[in-house]
Formats: C-alpha cells, sequence, structure tokens
C-alpha cells in the first residue's frame, strides 16, 4: 500500500447526478485510513475537460503518491493489494 495516507479523488457531482461510484471511492479511501483531497466536477463540461487532460473515459479517478490508480473498481484492486 502507499507510504502517504493521502489520496486525491476526482469525483462527478452534477445538479441532477450524483456519481455512486464516487461516493463509493471516497468511502473506501477514507475506510481504509486515507485522508481525501476531494474534488468535485461539478458540470459536464469540468467532467468532460478532465477526462480530456487525464486520458480516460469515466469518472471517479484516484490518484495516490501522485500515480493514477484509476477508477472505483481499480481502487478496490489497489487496496486489497
Amino acid at each position: 500500500m502507499a507510504e502517504t495516507n493521502t489520496a486525491t479523488l476526482y469525483r462527478m457531482v452534477l445538479p441532477d447526478h450524483v456519481c455512486p461510484f464516487g461516493v463509493r471511492a471516497k468511502d473506501r479511501l477514507e475506510k481504509a485510513g486515507y485522508s481525501v483531497d476531494d474534488h468535485v466536477l461539478s458540470s459536464r463540461e469540468t467532467v468532460d475537460a478532465f477526462e480530456a487532460e487525464h486520458g480516460v473515459t469515466t469518472t471517479p479517478q484516484v490518484f495516490i503518491d501522485g500515480e493514477r490508480i484509476g477508477g472505483s473498481d481499480d481502487l478496490e484492486r489497489y487496496l486489497a493489494s
């Protein structure tokens, strides 16, 4: 597991939709003892720009020690290792 206890999370929270995978990722990180630097992507334009910048097609995205872990399922595998 990571040497640091801080994770950066980018997740989608739109006016009409809160991504359940982002909520799950935040919960899993906190339960694993991470302090979460939570970045809420609050518009479709912001989500699209984030995805384009990072070359990903989904949110949430988790970063630990500057390394992209990936989405919610990737986080589960990371925490299990």
